[in-house]
């Protein structure tokens, strides 16, 4: 397949009537012609000529190779056309306007040419692509105008033909503004990549491009730089803002034997970093793609936009000529009368607005969530989460941190419990042990070394210090010696709040014991109660954990529902059961959790660009923390209703308009004022979304 960017593309309808025509031709029945993202994709085998005569029946053409333009010279091309068509669009209401003011003063062939030529300048494009398409049988929104303009001029009506072809370029300078605005914002998202590197080989610093750089190059990043691809710090201390990837705006600290990403800013110092993968396959890259591939997947709604308008227009014209001709011939109405009232519902008919609805809507909504580090991979996913009333979470690295930290402790033998643990867990790697190292280091412990340790399997630790020998594990370690009551209450007391202990003995008594859970998150009982907020009924929590740590985490973050000592094929289970009852959403890590994701009807992975994560999800969160889910769960929610709101306003305003011809009172200027008025409408309320609001409690607590 190759890909080429079309330029001149000026609304959604006509583009999808070139995809259609491009698709006719030989090997083309695969072509893809975005509008969102102005991107053509089609097989090698067709004739690029052939192409390229169908798009330049629009006015459209294919940016050559070679001319791979920077991001501020496309946005000057686009300017540079858009001041040509605002200054033929302004020479042109100056001569109506000198044409109005005319009329009863010079003579009536003066104030003709006047109106045609305002009408020609400004509806000339309009007027050959009608002409065109209607020779053709192809019934487009150029071929309703043209046969409008047409017909007006036919019976006479100048001024209102001329108005209508003013209107009607202003309408469509209008819409192309809105969908650039959007693709505007999508693309300096896009912009973020960095394109050089440099590179140090052999002690020598030289300038390449990313692409050339391989797993196991080392480039130097200074103060201000871009970090060219993942990779691992070797040399260097720097605060790195990874806001490109996560979202995150605070700069986090990185020295060396810390990773870093693609596309991440190196704030001071300097950094060596050796590459860990090619640029192509980083998360920077693969977050821009999957990005830009969000644009171009229809929704279920937009196809749906797509199909009704491709029968509407004709079905417009068939009514338009019923209205020309039933009051005429069966009423007793004036021929002129109602041919005039038929070139308004032609008019009227024009699907703009409807086609808009959706579009920059659904580019907002990516792009707003894309700037907070949240991947939405399709309108159709962002569609869903809009609509999702279930949320089900996995537990451990999700709602919890994944990592155990000591949240009891009972000290029975004050002088040798803290140093005695210090030494025994000291060289442990185990996660308990260095939770319990990390609570003796707060309290500013030096650890000693023991004399020998020696792991028990299935108990614990059994250590030699200072010639006397003590233990560190479960109940297990400890069965040499007799137990007192109040200690035994004491454990089966944390037990039952669903702690893991680890207890700490010497030959004859216990001197205290660690209880130790698994972190819940700071932000996950704020980000629950956010959704339950928006609209989100069901809360769920699956878990591989047992009953009593399971209730314990649901309690403390505030989760409506929850199932325990869950197996993965358990979970999936789960989840069928889940969505049968409603929308369901699948929150986990994206590594453990890739079943329940696939089986959901929505899968939500966290995992700080992981590549399990970004493979396996509809939605990823770039950060390490639920935070924003909130929020993306909010513009998804306002997207659909802003879409909803778009389409009530498109076809409101043409069902007014046409109720109008009932009495007879619709005008060419009513006619296109309506049609006008609903395509700004849209256009205005989906760019919106790109608006930056205050940002949830939940997502600044986890900053």
């Amino acid at each position: 397949m190759a890909e080429y960017r079309v330029k001149g593309l000026s609304c959604a309808h006509c583009t999808q009537g070139l995809e259609e025509q491009i698709r006719k031709l030989k090997h083309g029945q695969s072509a893809k012609l975005s509008y969102n993202t102005g991107k053509l994709t089609v097989d090698d085998k067709v004739e690029l000529d052939q192409v390229e005569k169908i798009l330049r029946t629009e006015g459209a053409y294919i940016e050559k190779a070679g001319h791979d333009h920077s991001e501020a010279e496309h946005h000057l091309d686009h300017a540079n056309g858009s001041t040509k068509w605002k200054y033929l669009l302004a020479v042109s209401a100056a001569v109506y306007l000198l044409a109005l003011l005319l009329q009863d003063r010079a003579s009536d062939i003066a104030v003709i040419g006047m109106y045609l030529f305002a009408m020609a300048i400004s509806g000339y494009t309009t007027f050959i692509k009608g002409v065109k398409n209607l020779f053709r049988f192809q019934f487009t929104i150029d071929t309703l105008m043209t046969i409008a303009l047409v017909g007006a001029v036919g019976i006479g009506e100048w001024k209102e033909a001329t108005l209508v072809a003013i209107l009607f370029g202003l309408n469509e300078l209008l819409e192309g503004y809105g969908m650039e605005k959007a693709r505007r914002s999508m693309e300096s998202l896009l912009q973020i990549a960095p394109k050089e590197a440099t590179l140090i080989q052999n002690g020598t610093e030289t300038v390449v491009p990313i692409a050339s750089l391989a797993a196991g190059d080392v480039v130097l990043v200074r103060s201000g730089e871009k970090i060219p691809s993942d990779g691992i710090v070797i040399e260097g201390k720097s605060s790195v803002n990874e806001a490109a990837i996560t979202g995150e705006s605070l700069p986090i600290e990185k020295a060396a034997g810390e990773p870093v990403f693609g596309g991440s800013l190196n704030n001071e110092g300097v950094l060596k970093v050796r590459i860990e993968k090619a640029y192509e396959d980083s998360s920077l890259a693969k977050i821009l793609h999957l990005v830009e591939e969000a644009q171009e997947t229809k929704t279920p709604l937009e196809s749906f936009i797509n199909r009704f308008a491709k029968y509407y227009t004709p079905l417009i014209i068939l009514v338009a000529i019923l209205v020309v001709f039933i009051p005429p011939l069966f009423l007793q109405g004036a021929w002129h009368e109602w041919l005039y009232q038929g070139l308004a519902v032609l008019i009227v008919g024009c699907p703009c607005a409807l086609i808009l609805s959706s579009p920059i809507a659904i580019v907002s909504g990516i792009t707003r969530n894309a700037r907070n580090g949240i991947l939405i991979k399709g309108g159709v996913f962002l569609e869903q989460l809009g609509r999702i009333d279930t949320i089900a979470f996995d537990k451990t690295g999700t709602l919890t941190k994944g990592e155990p930290h000591v949240e009891k402790t009972l000290v029975y033998d004050e002088q040798r419990f803290y140093e005695t643990a210090a030494a025994i867990e000291k060289s442990s790697s185990h996660p308990l042990a260095k939770a319990i190292m990390r609570e003796i280091e707060q309290r500013g412990i030096t650890a000693v070394d023991p004399d020998e340790v020696e792991t028990v399997s299935g108990r614990g630790i059994r250590a030699r210090i200072n010639g006397e020998v003590f233990w560190a594990g479960n109940e297990k370690s400890i069965s040499h010696i007799p137990i007192p009551e109040e200690i035994q209450q004491d454990i089966d007391r944390l037990k039952e709040e669903g702690l893991t202990l680890v207890l700490v003995a010497d030959s004859q008594a216990v001197l205290g014991l660690f209880g130790i859970a698994d972190e819940i998150r700071d932000e996950s009982r704020e980000v629950v109660a956010a959704l339950h907020r928006l609209g989100v009924r069901h809360t769920v929590m699956l878990t591989g954990d047992h009953q009593k740590t399971a209730a314990k985490t649901a309690k403390a973050v505030g989760i409506s529902q929850y199932y325990s000592s869950l197996l993965p094929d358990e979970k999936v289970e789960k989840i069928k059961a889940l969505a049968s009852q409603g929308n369901v959403a699948m929150v986990g890590d994206g590594i453990n959790d890739a079943p329940a994701l696939a089986s959901a009807q929505l899968g939500i992975a966290m995992g700080k660009g992981t590549d399990s994560a970004i493979e396996t999800a509809d939605i990823v969160l770039m950060q390490d923390h639920l935070g924003k889910l909130p929020e993306a769960v909010s513009i998804a929610k306002r997207v659909n209703r802003i879409i909803k709101g778009n389409i009530a306003i498109a076809l409101g305003l043409k069902i007014i308009a046409l109720l109008l011809t009932i009495p007879g009172l619709l005008t060419l200027w009513i006619a296109i004022l309506s049609d006008m008025g609903a395509t700004i409408l849209v256009t205005l309320i989906s760019l919106t979304i790109l608006l930056e609001r205050k940002p949830s409690p939940a997502s600044r607590s986890s900053l």
